[in-house]
C-alpha cells in the first residue's frame, strides 16, 4: 500500500510505504500521526502514487500542462533502459581507452578519498612522524600541503592524537 500525504504545516508531499503509527515529514521535520495526515490518494501502485504526486507538485509549481506532456514513471524507466550506453562505449566515444581507464581506477588511492588515505598512512607506521605521513600520502597522489592540513584538521577534530611529533589515531 502507497499514499501520497501532505504535511499540515510546511505542505510537503511525500509517498509512504505500509501504514505506519507516526511519520516524520521530510520538509520540516514535525512528527505525523498517519491517521490524522491529509491523504491524497492510495493505491498498490507505487507508480501510480508517484505520478499523483508528481502532478500535484507540477500543477503547484504552475507546470500541469508541461507535466501532461510528460510519459508516465513506467515509460520513462524503460525509455532510459534502452537508451543508456555503458561506460566502455563513453570513455571510447571520448576517445579514451576504456581498459586503460579500468587499470588506472585499480590503484589504492583510487578507491579511497584523500583523508583516508592520510588515515592509513597513521595507520601504517608504528610510530608516525609528519613526514612519514606526507611521504606515505604523496607516493599514493596526494598533495604535501593536503597532508598536512589534513592531520592539524584530524588532530582539532579528535580523530588523531600528537605527541612528540608522532600521531596516534583515537
Amino acid at each position: 500500500m502507497y499514499a501520497v500525504v501532505g504535511c499540515t504545516d510546511c505542505n510537503a508531499l511525500w509517498l509512504i510505504e505500509g501504514r505506519q503509527e507516526t511519520v516524520r515529514c521530510r520538509g520540516c521535520g514535525r512528527t505525523h500521526q498517519y491517521g490524522k495526515l491529509k491523504q491524497f490518494v492510495e493505491t498498490e501502485d507505487a507508480n501510480h502514487a508517484r505520478e499523483v504526486r508528481a502532478s500535484m507538485l507540477a500543477s503547484r509549481g504552475g507546470h500541469a500542462d508541461a507535466f501532461a506532456a510528460v510519459d508516465s514513471f513506467a515509460d520513462l524507466d524503460s525509455q532510459v533502459e534502452r537508451s543508456v550506453i555503458d561506460d566502455d562505449e563513453l570513455l571510447e566515444g571520448a576517445g579514451i581507452d576504456a581498459t586503460a581507464a579500468a587499470a588506472a581506477g585499480t590503484t589504492e588511492s583510487a578507491s579511497k578519498d584523500r583523508r583516508e588515505v592520510v588515515l592509513d598512512a597513521v595507520e601504517h607506521y608504528e610510530e608516525p612522524t609528519a613526514r612519514a605521513v606526507v611521504d606515505y600520502a604523496t607516493e599514493r597522489g596526494i598533495p604535501e600541503g593536503y597532508v598536512e592540513r589534513a592531520l592539524e584538521k584530524l588532530v582539532r577534530a579528535g580523530e588523531l592524537t600528537e605527541s612528540d611529533g608522532r600521531y596516534r589515531r583515537l
